[in-house]
């Protein structure tokens, strides 16, 4: 199979390559969202030494570095109780943390989780976590132009491997909302 996107020697279905993926990953792939069914998802197969996107943009092809998206997670507190927050932008832009998220989350203060958190949480590797398959009490935050894209490179809750995903289908992921200005 071709991806629609980047050059990739080894894609597939997600539906073929669940057995790769960390299970809330996929559990949430399997029992699909919105219409959205494993088989829609792409799967790539990608050396974890090359994850990070920078290098993985000069492995895949250029095109990668405007439809690659980044996962991060946020801890906003306000008094004593903390929310987590996945964020998801374009990897050409950056997180506005303490503008739209922070606002959006209705925190006092926010900061990056820490990686033990955001691992123990998610129950994804740092550097892969992915907004498919999150717990369903996070905030799950997308700007608009992730879902503007027709395909977007995500992480697959792995280091190893990458999801190639319909834009709108991001946005129909449960919980999910898109926030102006959120990538900056």
């Amino acid at each position: 199979m071709r991806a629609p996107i980047g050059t990739f020697e080894d894609a597939s279905p997600a539906s073929e390559r669940l057995g790769l993926l960390p299970a809330p990953v996929a559990t949430a792939l399997a029992a699909g969202w919105g219409g959205i069914t494993a088989d829609r998802i792409i799967h790539v197969d990608t050396d974890p030494a090359v994850a990070d996107t920078a290098v993985f943009v000069e492995h895949h092809g250029a095109d990668l570095l405007d439809t690659s998206a980044n996962c991060v997670v946020l801890a906003g507190k306000r008094g004593q109780e903390v929310t987590l927050a996945a964020c998801v932008v374009l990897s050409r832009t950056r997180v506005d943390v303490n503008g739209a998220a922070r606002k959006h989350l209705g925190a006092r203060k926010v900061s990056f989780a820490a990686m033990d958190t955001a691992v123990g949480e998610s129950g994804m590797e740092y550097g892969g976590i992915t907004p498919i398959g999150l717990p369903a009490h996070w905030a799950l935050l997308l700007d608009p132009a992730v879902v503007d894209e027709e395909w977007v490179l995500i992480g697959s809750g792995s280091r190893r491997g990458k999801l190639i995903v319909p834009g709108k289908a991001l946005a129909a992921l449960p919980g999910a909302v898109v926030v102006e200005g959120l990538g900056v």
